[in-house]
């Protein structure tokens, strides 16, 4: 420990205040357990770069920042508090969880990890360079910035059509573009798509190239099945073909698969005894708000069992 850093104790930490790391945060909290949750950024998690939410029950139709807003408040409802910064370094020494930020030591015999995933990229020429300047990653964030221009957008799942429905009241036309000859969204979002007059499809073709100077001009992409390639100007485009798990500060725990995705069993509970995963972090198989707080509410129980046992074992 630097001589600058203060050492504090907490029952529970949750590193990451997205819908699944506010839940755990409602749950144990209510459980009356000294709770902390540590956010890099902005609580929500990709709530907030969701226009509306239309498959959270109860809520019918619902923007994304509203509805984090809502579980922000029932996440401090009973006392939970909530400090801001990147985490450093997590550690674990005689069963605590060590978890280091600039100036604190936060310790604590629960860590409940939920620091979701961010989009993947698509790696190519052109995309790093342009980020920013008509490279995007979040259509409700820059969706403004395209009115009345042409944009395409990279994929095929749900996050790819739904958004790109979204950016339709601004652009002048949305061209998805996905490496296969089908969609892998809901029917119901392909219907809206297909549905769409300011909406296009380019099948089989993947991205080689971004091209411009200062701004996004054309992309260049080539066909898979018949490798041909072609050139089309475009004022910007959305990346939407996949997730990377925000999973770099646990890979020396031995709780991570080959891709990063950390392993858990039905409890939420990983290979570390007292260390549980949630949300879009953990390896499984759909990824949505309501799976989130499924998770957060498992865990955040499964913390007020693990500290029970631990005063139990202590008292004999």
């Amino acid at each position: 420990m630097e001589e600058n850093q203060t050492m504090i104790k907490k029952d529970v930490i949750i590193i990451g205040a997205g819908p699944a790391g506010m839940t755990a945060a409602l749950y144990a909290s209510r459980a009356s357990l000294d709770t902390l949750m540590i956010e890099r950024g902005v609580p929500g998690g990709e709530l907030m770069n969701t226009a509306d939410v239309e498959n959270y029950p109860g809520f019918g139709k619902i923007p994304g920042p509203e509805l984090a807003m809502k579980f922000f408040e029932s996440a401090s409802a009973f006392k939970a508090e909530t400090v801001y910064g990147a985490v450093d370094k997590v550690e674990i020494k005689d069963g605590n969880k060590l978890v280091y930020l600039a100036d604190k030591i936060y310790q604590a015999p629960v860590l409940i990890i939920a620091t979701g995933a961010t989009h993947r990229k698509l790696g190519v020429s052109g995309e790093e360079e342009l980020a920013g300047r008509g490279v995007s990653y979040c259509a409700v964030c820059d969706g403004f910035f395209f009115k009345d221009k042409d944009v395409m957008v990279i994929g095929g799942g749900d996050s790819a059509v739904e958004e790109g429905t979204y950016l339709t009241q601004f652009a002048n036309s949305v061209t998805v573009v996905h490496r296969r000859d089908a969609l892998r969204a809901q029917k119901i979002l392909q219907e809206r798509a297909f549905a769409n007059p300011k909406m296009k499809f380019i099948w089989d073709s993947v991205v080689d190239e971004i091209q411009g100077q200062d701004q996004v001009e054309s992309i260049k992409l080539r066909n898979v099945k018949t490798d041909e390639a072609s050139t089309l100007a475009f004022d910007g485009v959305f990346v939407y073909v996949g997730l990377v798990p925000n999973s770099e500060l646990f890979t020396d725990l031995g709780i991570t698969d080959e891709q990063g995705w950390i392993i858990t069993d039905d409890q939420m509970q990983t290979a570390q005894d007292g260390i549980y995963a949630i949300g879009d972090v953990r390896a499984k198989n759909l990824r949505q708000v309501a799976t989130a707080v499924g998770d957060g509410s498992i865990a955040g129980q499964k913390a007020y069992d693990y500290i029970q046992t631990l005063a139990y074992q202590e008292e004999l």
